[in-house]
């Protein structure tokens, strides 16, 4: 027999106060029903004691909250969490919980495949299959928060943001969410931004729109609509800085083009939470990280204040691509460094060596002072040292899966501007040498003072491959 009754996870906060007011109920109903669902996560009708029992009874009979099944959950000994999800029809969706010292970070899907097929993105070969409803999108949020909360050993637990106290969402564990799983977002506008009006919504989950962020292939009109809608922050998946390579890896490219896209990501700023965008950058072997391309990249973001996140490619037998090489990363890093992109966080989140590459200048005294600062700030973010440091050696050995994270303003106060400013290690190379790992890396810092401070750049860590 197939149930008939409605998923209160399908309605956003509009909806569902029009749905309690087609049972005849009172408006304030709805903010109760929302708190029992996202906030405390209760699945049980009949266990929502502060509704009347009469309302219970005919909600019991007429609604269900109920999220997607889980295929398979698997867990990584640094604690990041993925999980399978079945939307029927022989597909599945996938979202991962990424744990770090300050925040915690869920990746959820829009979409069961994806009809963009970006030519490094593996979903794209897959082809698409449907949209994700507003409850399927919704309850990737509901069912990971909830289930993390009853797992307290598993996860570290958020008790402040933004050095704010939590009151009302004391305890809960994911902190902030990326619409950045399967799926191109902007193609599946009304039910995403249901979903995301729940994050924002103090009755539910009580995101700020800096906490939520949605990845977009350039869907520019869209992109236009969520500005005047829910303008959360925006990260635009680039992969090129010039129409005739990006046609041929971002398709979307095609219907609209490069000059058109920078043009929206100039509307969506003045609405952004922040007052930068982000551009992600796939970096791939001989398709789009050479020195021209590096020079084009420049030219083509010079204007827009914005963070660069250079992504090492994962590999897969059907993409024809490669991963850049170490070397050319950091050369392509330095080059946009040069010009004003500059380095403002350093993570390793696994076992590995953090090498000093001293320069021709630098001798074993400022090694010793670069150790001493990071100690120094030890305090302020949790395992920032974990393990034995080799001085002599020039190098800093982290213990298994523990996170190193410094940050400009924490080198600010380690190496204050007005008695010398930053150590001269971080005018040389950083560069990691990670255990478990296909690649990592950190290029050169020399611009980490934060003379451009509209311009980031981030480069990221390969995917660890350790999950059991």
């Amino acid at each position: 027999m197939i149930d008939s009754r409605t998923n209160l996870l399908n309605f956003d906060p509009e909806g569902l106060s029009e749905y309690i007011a087609s049972l005849q109920e009172k408006p304030f109903r709805a903010k109760q029903l929302m708190r029992w669902i996202h906030q405390r996560g209760e699945a049980d009708i009949a266990q929502m004691s502060d509704l009347a029992k009469s309302f219970r009874s005919t909600l019991s009979e007429k609604a269900e909250i109920s999220a997607l099944p889980v295929v398979s959950d698997q867990h990584a000994s640094d604690g990041t969490r993925k999980w399978l999800l079945d939307v029927g029809a022989g597909d599945a969706v996938e979202m991962v919980y990424i744990p770090e010292d300050d925040r915690g970070t869920l990746c959820i899907s829009s979409q069961a495949g994806c009809a963009v097929n970006c030519r490094f993105c593996s979903t794209g070969k897959q082809g698409f299959s449907r949209n994700l409803s507003l409850g399927e999108i919704i309850g990737q949020l509901w069912m990971a928060e909830h289930t993390l909360r009853r797992e307290p050993n598993a996860i570290r637990r958020i008790d402040s943001y933004d050095g704010t106290p939590i009151q009302e969402h004391e305890g809960r564990v994911i902190s902030n969410v990326v619409l950045m799983g399967m799926g191109e977002p902007l193609l599946n506008y009304e039910p995403v931004v249901g979903a995301m009006r729940l994050m924002l919504d103090d009755h539910a989950y009580g995101l700020s729109r800096r906490r939520v962020t949605l990845s977009t292939s350039g869907v520019v009109p869209m992109m236009d609509r969520l500005a005047n809608d829910l303008p959360v922050a925006l990260a635009v998946s680039l992969h090129a800085p010039n129409d005739a390579l990006r046609d041929e890896l971002v398709p979307i490219n095609k219907k609209y083009p490069l000059k058109e896209l920078m043009s929206a990501c100039m509307r969506y700023l003045p609405f952004a939470p922040r007052d930068f965008l982000t551009f992600e950058y796939c970096m791939l072997d001989g398709v789009n990280d050479t020195d021209q391309h590096a020079k084009e990249l420049i030219d083509l973001l010079k204007k827009i204040p914005c963070k660069l996140n250079l992504i090492p490619f994962n590999p897969f037998p059907e993409s024809g691509l490669k991963r850049s090489s170490t070397a050319r990363v950091q050369d392509f890093a330095k080059r946009l460094m040069d010009f004003g992109f500059h380095a403002p966080t350093m993570s390793f989140p696994v076992a590995g060596t953090l090498m000093i590459e001293p320069t021709e200048s630098e001798d074993i005294a400022e090694i010793h002072r670069f150790i001493d600062a990071m100690v120094a700030i030890r305090g302020e973010i949790q395992e920032v040292i974990s393990g034995e440091i080799d001085i002599e050696g020039s190098v800093l050995r982290c213990a298994p899966h523990t996170a190193l994270t410094v940050t400009a303003s924490q080198w600010d106060r380690a190496y204050p501007r007005e008695k010398g400013g930053y150590p001269k290690p971080l005018e040389g190379f950083i560069s990691g040498e990670i255990i478990g790992s296909r690649m990592k890396y950190w290029p050169p810092v020399s611009r980490i003072d934060g003379a451009h401070g509209d311009r980031n750049l981030i480069c990221s860590c390969a995917p660890v491959d350790d999950f059991r």
